[in-house]
């Protein structure tokens, strides 16, 4: 994707991993905010943890703690799916991220099972999203609007079905990290 001459250079993404991430998610995400300058940071449960994929077969190293992360330091957040959002749900200061991203208006992605975060941070209540299909009626139980399509984006949130939608999930959040430069450099 283009990004129309205005430079990402400066941009700052957190990429929040956990134990069962989807290698694919990770993997496609990072590449593509790379290719465009932005500097990624793994955010983990700890500094240095090392969760597994959920096939057990590729690990990722945290560079930062949840704990100790803050969304000032970020220009926006990504959840990944796999199982890994199961167990983020359960982590208290990746969900005060969350909650923390949202109040800051900052583009949020989150794919596959990524909503589960979210509907644990209690931010999606009258939001449209999309995410695994498994998971659709979690998001309706928690006052959200479930559209099945690759990409949903809800002012800042941006949500994708699964890791066939990386390439459009990316396109997205390129944009909204456009969108906020553009913003921020109007008087």
């Amino acid at each position: 994707m283009s990004n129309g001459g205005k430079s990402l250079s400066n941009k700052r993404v957190a990429i929040l991993i956990e134990e069962g991430f989807d290698s694919f998610e990770l993997t496609g995400t990072i590449t593509a905010l790379r290719n465009a300058d932005i500097v990624v940071t793994l955010i983990g449960p700890t500094l240095k943890s090392t969760p597994k994929d959920k096939l057990g077969t590729t690990t990722a190293t945290s560079e930062l703690a949840a704990g100790k992360a803050s969304m000032k330091d970020f220009d926006a957040l990504v959840i990944l799916g796999g199982h890994a959002s199961e167990r983020m749900r359960l982590r208290h200061a990746m969900v005060d991220l969350v909650k923390d991203a949202m109040v800051a208006t900052k583009p949020i992605g989150a794919i596959s099972h990524g909503p589960q975060l979210l509907i644990s941070a209690n931010v999606i209540r009258g939001r449209t999203l999309t995410c695994w299909p498994s998971i659709a009626i979690d998001i309706k139980n928690a006052g959200g609007l479930y559209v099945d399509k690759p990409v949903a984006q809800d002012s800042n949130l941006i949500t994708s079905r699964k890791a066939s939608d990386i390439p459009s999930f990316t396109e997205a959040l390129l944009r909204a990290l456009e969108q906020s430069t553009t913003d921020q450099n109007q008087p």
